[in-house]
């Protein structure tokens, strides 16, 4: 059976990327820190918009879709699936609340991953919630003309169990044992995971769950903000080329995880990013003036709407659409959003396109 021995991290010489990539997540948690303090209302919207985003996207990779009135409707518990799709939807809203709610009192082992999987099947057509694998899987591509190949053979059903107990006790000590940064062994974990490849179905939707869980259980909270899932749906082909690079020699205990490891960093600071961006955004303006006795005063100037949305635009590169600006700007009402972008219209700062709900907008080129 396959070993997962991580106390050989511990002797690994990463290279600068991986160092570069360590050193900037690692300040801009201290400035999230920070900024969580001091913005609590505008931080719960930014949740309730990262959870619709990450239901979304999640699923999407998968192929399981529905309208985006639908995946809202579904996400905030306003409507009843009405078919498989909308029913696995619901699945992975229940698990991602458990896990946005309870992180902090879910350990990491073999049933807890066994119940987190039933919880994202519960409402499917199948009773594999729960279970792992019966029959062996298999990590295939479609070729242009039909045909496939096999890319990876997961291990045995045989082996399923013993692997996960035995990648969970190893993962497990090692982060008690505070010798190696978390961020360097959260995506190897992850990547043993899905090389194990435990179920017969919802392998990859387990997975994103599961780095949110570990992140979060290490103190990297920026997915509650801003959707990590969204940010690998962006990239999916740079996320399946890594973990295939990853892969080669898995099964003789051989293979090279700084693929992966690089790759799931490159996601974490872009979240990390994305996030200070949305509150430089929305943040108020400080002043500091000085009296007429010479004492200096701070006087904060609230940010309008106009000007929020306005530094919104200003950060998206050619088209967007007015749901994008309002997932920018937690702070502002939708109305306000929809004041402004009709302020700046008139004023030519942006050109409005279509109609309907292909109504898109971009910014006026001079």
């Amino acid at each position: 059976m396959r070993t997962f021995d991580y106390t050989k991290y511990k002797k690994y010489r990463w290279d600068n990327e991986i160092l570069n990539y360590l050193s900037q997540i690692h300040e801009y948690k201290g400035k999230q820190e920070l900024f969580l303090r001091q913005k609590p209302v505008e931080m719960e919207k930014l949740v309730e918009i990262a959870k619709v985003q990450s239901i979304e996207s999640s699923n999407r990779i998968e192929g399981i879709v529905t309208t985006s009135t639908r995946i809202s409707q579904i996400a905030r518990e306003k409507t009843t699936p009405r078919n498989r799709d909308e029913r696995e939807i619901a699945g992975y809203r229940d698990v991602l609340n458990t896990i946005h709610e309870n992180y902090e009192y879910i350990p990491i082992n073999g049933n807890i991953i066994l119940q987190l999987h039933r919880d994202l099947m519960q409402y499917g057509d199948t009773r594999n919630g729960g279970r792992y694998k019966i029959t062996q899987n298999y990590l295939k591509e479609v070729k242009e003309d039909g045909t496939e190949i096999i890319r990876f053979t997961p291990v045995p059903p045989y082996e399923t169990e013993p692997c996960i107990n035995a990648l969970c006790e190893n993962y497990s000590k090692i982060i008690e044992d505070l010798s190696i940064d978390p961020l360097l062994i959260i995506p190897v974990f992850l990547h043993d995971f899905l090389c194990i490849h435990p179920f017969n179905d919802g392998n990859g939707r387990m997975s994103r769950l599961l780095t949110l869980l570990l992140l979060y259980r290490s103190g990297y909270i920026v997915g509650k903000y801003i959707s990590i899932e969204k940010h690998i749906e962006k990239t999916k082909d740079v996320y399946y080329d890594a973990l295939e690079a990853a892969s080669t020699g898995w099964l003789e205990g051989k293979e090279d995880p700084t693929y992966f490891i690089k790759y799931m960093l490159g996601v974490i600071l872009a979240c990390y990013r994305e996030f200070e961006s949305r509150i430089n955004i929305i943040s108020d303006t400080t002043i500091v003036t000085e009296t007429e006795n010479g004492k200096k005063r701070v006087v904060t100037i609230k940010s309008k709407a106009y000007d929020i949305v306005k530094a919104a635009i200003d950060t998206k590169l050619g088209k967007f659409t007015k749901r994008e600006i309002v997932n920018i700007c937690p702070s502002i009402s939708d109305k306000s959003v929809e004041a402004a972008l009709k302020k700046l219209l008139d004023e030519g700062y942006v050109e409005k396109h279509g109609t309907g709900k292909g109504t898109f907008y971009s910014k006026s080129i001079k």
